[in-house]
């Protein structure tokens, strides 16, 4: 059980994101393509629990001092250091190789992945802001994996909206291991002592609001429907929903913790899901994908 608990299924949520290519290029009905982003969420599936893996074989020690993440299968001893890094090796080799057998793009992204978080675990999450950013990357590049999974061209909407998105998310995390750590938070996570909450709420402030301008631009401009602005109410309020569940119940260390244990935020996204489906793919809308193939 506990080789299962490595694997963190849950955070296979953020492996949704490649679907972003799919449903908004409208080929969501095509069983090909739909074939082919089902099997790069598979290694993007792979790939990112063989991170976590590593992730938590170097920071087994700062996990220990952690009052929740000090009950994970290597950092309380029950998994061997050895067993785990063969487990991550046979992890990560899976989701590149798959990738390369999906088509050549999908297999040079998902490298890419692999080394960017290797990086992550081994350096980068020591460095105050580009930790966030190196986060923000990893999400890009599922929705990039998407994009090469079914051989169609990068909105740079898609690739926006992704970015503010992912960012607000990361800052989230690294305000809740502030609130959650307190004084102790650089002893466990170096880059924390360069974040103050102020500094953070600030740059949460931000990306808040440059998630929601351009995801309205999006609706406003795109060469889709523009009745997809009915769904920015959706998107605000799951974002206000997000803000409120970390400013007012110390939440947001773990975004799928937030979305599987929030039945308002679930309700928004559900909303936001079933509207765009109803206007990209059963409504008159005029012009062209917003992913041109």
């Amino acid at each position: 059980m506990d080789y299962v608990r490595l694997l963190r299924p849950k955070q296979w949520l953020k492996n949704f994101f490649v679907f972003a290519a799919l449903v908004f290029s409208r080929s969501a009905c095509d069983p090909v393509l739909l074939g082919r982003t089902a099997a790069a969420f598979a290694v993007f599936c792979a790939l990112s629990s063989g991170v976590y893996v590593l992730n938590d074989i170097y920071d087994r020690e700062r996990d220990r001092l952690h009052p929740v993440k000090r009950n994970r299968p290597i950092a309380s001893g029950r998994v061997p250091v050895g067993a785990a890094g063969t487990y991550a090796a046979l992890l990560l080799a899976a989701g590149v190789t798959g990738g390369f057998l999906v088509n050549a793009e999908l297999g040079l992204v998902a490298l890419t992945y692999a080394l960017l978080m290797a990086g992550y675990s081994l350096r980068l999450k020591e460095l105050v802001l580009l930790d966030v950013f190196t986060i923000a990357a990893g999400f890009l590049l599922r929705v990039v994996a998407g994009v090469a999974a079914i051989g169609v061209s990068l909105s740079p909407w898609l690739f926006l909206c992704t970015l503010f998105l992912s960012l607000f998310l990361a800052l989230g995390k690294r305000r809740h291991e502030l609130f959650l750590l307190s004084e102790g938070a650089g002893e466990h996570r170096p880059a924390l002592d360069g974040y103050s909450q102020a500094f953070i709420d600030q740059m949460i402030s931000i990306a808040t609001s440059a998630t929601i301008i351009s995801y309205s631009l999006y609706t406003f401009l795109a060469p889709t429907s523009r009745l997809l602005m009915v769904t920015i109410p959706f998107v605000l309020y799951g974002l206000f929903r997000y803000l409120y569940v970390i400013y007012r119940t110390g939440g947001g260390g773990a975004p799928e913790d937030v979305l599987v244990g929030d039945r308002p935020l679930q309700a928004a996204v559900l909303l936001w899901i079933i509207t765009c489906f109803l206007i990209l793919y059963l409504g008159e809308a005029p012009g062209v994908p917003v992913l041109a193939p």
